[in-house]
């Protein structure tokens, strides 16, 4: 009888193998960020091409422009104008065919741009974390009339710092300032400056009017067409 006791006391205590089993970790679900990072990029002189970022002795440097210079003996040679996204200022260089570079390892962020404080720094969150981040006058220099406030833009990461900040581009503004246009003025070719509706101001076609609604590519500051085109 004690020894039938005490096997259903064990039983009771140590039923199941589970007591002893260690306890099961939670499981977090991955979520994946709205940020794109790119990775670095072995290319040559071939690969080329305007609004490539690239490193050179460890600094990001965009591609404005470049042409190709073909020699009647020897290689063809590639000029290259570059802007120092970290400083703003711009060089140009002259590199034989073929010569090797490393695209710059950058992040672009999802983010709306909230307000600009007095010292002309720009402040912008992240629409993945709501993390809100302070971007540089330096950074945004040349761009300040293009950001509007809830404008979606995209900003450029090198090493945990913004070295640029990219808007969106065709975008429809209004004229709200500009000369009339002159009856019977048709001069092909014609344009004049317009006033637009985010405060920058741009040459459009001489036939356009105040009031009207324009496509314009942001990144050119060009005028494209008229809205309804």
């Amino acid at each position: 009888m004690m020894l039938r006791n005490t096997a259903l006391l064990f039983l009771a205590l140590f039923g199941t193998s589970s007591a002893f089993a260690p306890p099961k970790a939670a499981f977090t679900p991955r979520t994946h960020a709205a940020s794109t990072a790119l990775s670095m990029v072995a290319i040559d002189t071939s690969d080329i091409k305007n609004g490539l970022t690239i490193e050179l002795d460890g600094e990001p440097y965009k591609v404005l422009s470049f042409s190709i210079m073909k020699q009647a003996r020897g290689a063809a040679k590639t000029t290259i104008k570059f802007k120092n996204l970290m400083k703003g200022n711009t060089i140009e260089n002259t590199y034989r065919s073929g010569e090797k570079f490393e695209t710059a390892m950058i992040e672009k962020k999802n983010s709306q741009f909230t307000y600009s404080d007095e010292n002309g720094n720009f402040y912008f969150m992240d629409m993945e974390t709501f993390e809100e981040m302070a971007v540089s006058p330096k950074v945004v220099e040349g761009q300040e009339d293009w950001i509007g406030e809830g404008m979606e833009c995209s900003l450029v990461m090198f090493k945990g710092n913004v070295i640029e900040v990219v808007i969106p581009s065709p975008m429809t503004f209004e004229i709200i300032e500009t000369e009339p246009n002159v009856k019977g003025n048709t001069a092909q070719g014609y344009t004049k400056p317009a006033k637009l509706s985010c405060g920058a101001t741009i040459n459009v076609p001489g036939y356009l009017e105040t009031g009207e609604m324009i496509k314009v590519d942001t990144g050119k500051k060009e005028y494209l067409s008229r809205d309804n085109e």
